[in-house]
């Protein structure tokens, strides 16, 4: 759980809180005492929905809805923008060295 949060840079009450909510898109499973455990596909999907809450200002309800009816299009849009911080990261990099 923390590093999702980490790697999302959200709260781990935030994470915990969609993955409740959202909990026909993110199954997390659990282990022994009871940990959430998060696949790549959850944290993927985790992602699409930071983007629609925050960069699109969608509400909860209207994230499910868009979950639902337009997945490609949110998962293509969040992939573009995780290159493009990517290539902002390494010319930020580039820029120090120089």
């Amino acid at each position: 759980m923390g590093e999702v949060a980490q790697e999302l840079g959200e709260n781990a009450s935030a994470i915990r809180y969609w993955s409740n909510y959202f909990e026909k898109f993110v199954k997390p499973q659990r282990n022994a005492k009871g940990n959430r455990l998060y696949h790549p596909e959850d944290i993927e999907t985790l992602k699409q929905i930071q983007f629609l809450l925050k960069d699109q200002g969608l509400t909860l309800e209207g994230v499910k809805q868009r979950l639902s009816e337009d997945r490609r299009s949110v998962e293509s849009r969040v992939k573009v923008l995780g290159r493009l911080k990517a290539i902002r990261e390494d010319l930020i990099l580039v820029k120090k060295a120089l």
